[in-house]
């Protein structure tokens, strides 16, 4: 849509949220209280509905094949307009055509559309039930008693499946993730048993629902994309269903994963991008109620938080709305189980807590996390935005820490190291994430504490988008050998899993993953994206290590004592002179254990000094346990030394 098109839907708008009834509270036009729902069918006759304050003519463009039949809309309560067709319409497809200031605009799905065509041209009239594998209505989310629990997984679906070694019978597809028995040529687990192996709690699906940039009509496609590209929101993407021409097919398909990660325990986090848009142009954003759902520049151009072109407005009604309706979908039609937020900064405050509000309404063990920031300024109060400096004002929503990841890996353009490279300055941001974020009187962050609770604090040191460890490690270290670089991983991970955070690891990290030195590969092939399975086999020992990292937190509870006077009371630094050397001891609310966590990024051994006693030791630099690997006595306050470049963790009963 052109801007002087924009400007006049723009100005009616505003004309209409002045003369909105004196019942209307949200300050513009009136929005319906219960659900929206577009399409609803049922074999005797779908109706339609379309919210669209602005338009004076609306009609729903009805296909079969190519032939159209146009159905006039009829203007209802709260700016719905409603249409409704009798007979079996299924298998039929639709889109919506607004008429706003003389103009008709371009056809559109609406933005609530639950299923579509190829590419998201149309809307599809499907029967969501015939859509449910079998043993669906029985399926649950797995149970989650406490927040040391939790462990999450990032993963893309082409990365986990695409590379032949991973032995799958559905490369890149959610069939490829849905496989269990999934072997490398080494025999190893693969894929969704490897998950299972490693003992994580929730899998991190990066975005998922339908996005705009990759051709679903070619035929076994092998274009890459990360997916935040949003076109229709309550979809999922076809680039990922075996049959993307079959509406219902991506569907069922994404159902499947779904139960099958629970039957393997597994919880399942949706990244979601409801801060921008694929392009204004494609989604029924524009298409419905021009000006409205997006922020602007006062010169009439589109706000750009997002840096994608566009940044949406979370704190417009019927946004919020669509949002909070669209999460709640995901919940109850596909059973996800928490949720990711991409630039969440984008997003006002309340709308996040509102989020939470109904999210914990269905059930408070959801997930609710991500960025806190945006990637330029949004057009909007940065004080009623969701960024990370304010997350102590969102309860039950966390953060990703770039303090606990800047401190142990370095800064952000590689230009310096950080903790696990020896390099002074640190500490005390490792020390910050070690307590999740939230103020310790022993703890002298150049940043000031943003959480309430520690559990706010998502703890990691890379994620999808940014250089993986193994190749960061190989850029700023090149004299290391491999043996220093490992270790210097391990270290890494010690610091995330043993934070008061919840700890969020990338997918092939643990099996030292590599994607050829590139950062950003958001669109690159499978050379640069897919795991290779035979690492697994090559660094079996980094394997084990993180999956005892991962048993040995879930072992004991002082990992994650999930409120901030807890960590407060027992949580404790120790002294040590050395910049890149950090000790602390962990007590139990429920018991007479301490728990004596060391890290030495130091490149010459470090004494630490801890209490006489006897020990066992739960860590070392080569291996984990939570039963323990060996047992220590410490007399004569002789302390500990801790060889360069390791960490220890010992119990004392």
């Amino acid at each position: 849509m052109n801007k002087t098109l924009r400007l006049a839907a723009s100005a009616l708008l505003l004309m209409g949220m002045a003369a909105c009834s004196s019942n209307d509270t949200t300050g513009e036009w009136p929005i319906p209280e219960e659900p929206i729902c577009e399409m609803n069918y049922t074999p005797e006759k779908t109706q339609f509905a379309l919210w669209a304050p602005t338009a004076e003519e609306v009609e729903v463009c009805l296909y079969t094949t190519d032939e159209v039949e146009r159905i006039p809309m009829q203007a209802a309560e709260a700016s719905m307009w409603c249409a409704e067709k009798e007979g079996n319409l299924l298998g039929k497809s639709y889109t919506f055509r607004v008429k706003v200031a003389g103009e008709w605009l371009g056809e559109t799905p609406g933005i609530f559309a639950r299923a579509v065509t190829p590419n998201g041209e149309r809307g599809a009239i499907i029967d969501l039930r015939k859509t449910d594998p079998e043993g669906w209505s029985e399926d649950q989310r797995p149970a989650l008693t406490a927040a040391n629990q939790i462990t999450v997984y990032e993963m893309h679906y082409r990365d986990m499946t695409a590379h032949l070694s991973a032995g799958s019978a559905h490369p890149g597809k959610y069939l490829g993730m849905a496989e269990r028995g999934t072997q490398s040529p080494d025999g190893l687990a693969t894929s969704l048993d490897h998950l299972v192996e490693l003992g994580v709690s929730h899998v991190h699906l990066l975005p998922t629902a339908d996005f705009g940039s990759i051709d679903e009509t070619v035929e076994n496609n092998t274009q890459y994309n990360w997916g935040y590209e949003p076109q229709h929101f309550n979809v999922p993407e076809g680039t990922y269903s075996t049959d993307p021409a079959d509406p219902t097919a991506r569907i069922r398909e994404l159902k499947t994963l779904i139960q099958a990660m629970h039957k393997a325990g597994l919880r399942v986090v949706l990244d979601v991008v409801y801060n921008h848009t694929t392009s204004v142009e494609r989604c029924g954003f524009e298409l419905t109620v021009p000006g409205y759902y997006y922020r602007f520049n006062p010169d009439g151009s589109f706000a750009n938080g997002s840096g994608c072109g566009n940044e949406t407005a979370s704190d417009k009604a019927m946004m919020r709305k669509f949002m909070i309706e669209s999460l709640e979908y995901w919940v109850k039609e596909y059973h996800v189980d928490g949720f990711r937020f991409d630039l969440m900064a984008i997003h006002d405050i309340e709308t996040m807590n509102l989020i939470r509000e109904r999210l914990s309404a269905i059930d408070p063990t959801i997930l609710i996390y991500g960025e806190g920031w945006a990637a330029m300024t949004p057009a909007y109060d940065n004080e009623q935005l969701a960024f990370k400096r304010y997350t102590h004002r969102m309860p039950g929503v966390a953060a990703f820490s770039d303090d606990i990841r800047n401190a142990l890996r370095g800064t952000l353009d590689c230009s310096q190291g950080g903790f696990i490279h020896g390099v002074a300055g640190n500490k005390e941001g490792v020390k910050f994430g070690i307590a999740g974020g939230v103020e310790h009187p022993a703890v002298t962050h150049t940043e000031a504490a943003w959480c309430a609770e520690p559990t706010q604090h998502m703890s990691y040191v890379t994620c999808h988008d940014d250089h993986n460890l193994r190749d960061r490690l190989e850029l700023l270290s090149p004299e290391a050998n491999e043996e220093e670089l490992l270790k210097m991983a391990k270290l890494a991970h010690v610091g995330v899993f043993t934070s008061q955070g919840l700890p969020f690891i990338f997918c092939g990290e643990e099996m030292y993953r590599s994607k050829l030195g590139e950062k950003n590969t958001y669109n690159m092939p499978d050379k640069y994206n897919a795991i290779d399975w035979g690492l697994k086999q090559q660094y079996g020992n980094l394997v084990a290590y993180v999956k005892g990292l991962i048993a040995l937190r879930k072992a004991y509870p002082q990992f994650c004592l999930g409120k901030a006077e807890l960590v407060r009371k027992h949580l404790t630094f120790l002294e040590n002179e050395q910049p890149s050397a950090l000790g602390f001891r962990l007590t139990s609310p429920d018991s007479e254990q301490e728990i004596y966590v060391l890290m030495n990024g130091e490149r010459t051994a470090v004494p630490f000094a801890v209490p006489d006693g006897a020990y066992t030791i739960l860590a070392d630099g080569e291996q984990v346990s939570a039963a323990g690997i060996a047992t220590k006595t410490l007399q004569n306050g002789e302390g500990l030394s801790l060889a360069p470049i390791e960490a220890c963790i010992l119990l004392k009963k």
